[in-house]
């Protein structure tokens, strides 16, 4: 996988942080030049008074919250967004680029740090490069390609990409706009010049790191249990099975040989709850689904009892009844908006991300 770093930028830099464009999701860690270790050293000692100030204050604005939810469950750096969640991010974007952020973000101490890519709308041209910049005003860097090289972790060296970026001469040169930096330090978004949106983030939000950890499928249920032990402190209400619309992501379970008893069971597939019932829904092949349909009601604080009685395997207007059932007893172990975590069939744990909220 190719990785941005070791950028050689003039001039100071604050410009570095804003050159992470078109990189996989991996944290950067960004030199300064030599004529600048000075000034980087006179600040280390009060970049981490801040950074742990801010560790201790709210990481997002209301609005920021909202960028940060519409990012959940988009894989991929955007590959994966649909055009609702498209329209969800661009419509966040610009809101926040409609507020008051840093009023001069590349002169800022707040940029300096590791940014992380979360999202941009042109996810494949992700490019491991190095640039020349300078700084035109407040917000814009202009930047030239000069040498790149892919960075892979089973070789000790790097290999170097095999485009003459000095020969290329305009069409090696952009510009960044850096559109909000929060007052945080935690949310940056930029736009470049060729239409790109860019959001990148200082600070995940617990949700996108036990996303990460499924993606990769390393540790998901170490994730799981950080992240339940971090919500728990701040939880203030028990949790509630919420209508809509959920897909299932990851379950500890490997699904059996019988295709029929993993749809049974919640182990593939979508579920939807809405007015105290829930459907299993699982697409088999194009044009066949097999669909199973219960009641569910509340037992305990964070348990439901889901009775799963009414299956059949449905193509077009048709349908063919299967003659099965399945009783769960249900445990939310986590639940808002966006992403739901339970226990389920056979003490199975269980991920959904909320596609949606099930009123259309």
């Amino acid at each position: 996988m190719a990785l941005i770093e070791n950028l050689n930028l003039w001039p100071p830099s604050n410009l570095q942080r804003n050159l992470a464009l078109n990189s996989p999701p991996k944290l950067f860690n960004f030199k300064p030049s030599a004529t600048h270790s000075i000034r980087k050293t006179l600040h280390t000692c009060r970049c981490s008074l801040v950074n742990e100030q801010q560790q201790q204050q709210a990481s997002f604005t209301d609005q920021e919250k909202q960028l940060v939810d519409a990012l959940i469950g988009i894989q991929g750096r955007g590959k994966s967004a649909s055009p609702q969640q498209l329209n969800d991010v661009e419509r966040a974007v610009q809101v926040l680029e409609g507020q008051d952020g840093e009023g001069d973000p590349t002169s800022s101490d707040l940029i300096e740090g590791r940014w992380q890519l979360m999202f941009t709308t042109r996810p494949g041209t992700a490019s491991p490069i190095q640039a020349a910049a300078s700084i035109k005003d407040g917000k814009r860097i202009l930047f030239q390609f000069d040498t790149a090289a892919f960075s892979f972790k089973f070789l000790p060296f790097k290999v170097p990409y095999p485009v003459p970026f000095r020969l290329l001469g305009d069409e090696a040169k952009g510009w960044l706009d850096t559109t909000y930096l929060s007052h945080s330090g935690n949310l940056r978004i930029s736009r470049g010049n060729k239409g790109t949106t860019f959001v990148l983030q200082k600070r995940t939000d617990p949700r996108q790191k036990l996303l990460a950890a499924i993606s990769t499928g390393t540790g998901v249920e170490e994730a799981i249990d950080e992240f339940i032990s971090l919500s728990k402190s701040g939880a203030k209400d028990e949790p509630v099975l919420l209508e809509g619309e959920w897909q299932m992501i990851w379950s500890s379970q490997i699904e059996t040989d019988s295709w029929l008893e993993n749809a049974g069971n919640g182990l593939m597939g979508s579920q939807i709850v809405k007015n105290e019932q829930m459907k299993f829904l699982v697409n088999i092949l194009p044009g066949i689904r097999f669909s199973m349909i219960g009641k569910f009601v509340k037992s305990g604080t964070k348990t439901y009892d889901v009775t799963m009685d009414d299956a059949a395997l449905i193509g077009g207007p048709f349908g063919y009844p299967l003659e099965m059932e399945t009783k769960i007893n249900m445990e939310l172990l986590y639940n808002d908006d966006k992403i739901r975590i339970s226990k389920g069939y056979n003490n199975i744990l269980f991920v959904h991300l909320r596609a949606s909220d099930g009123s259309k």
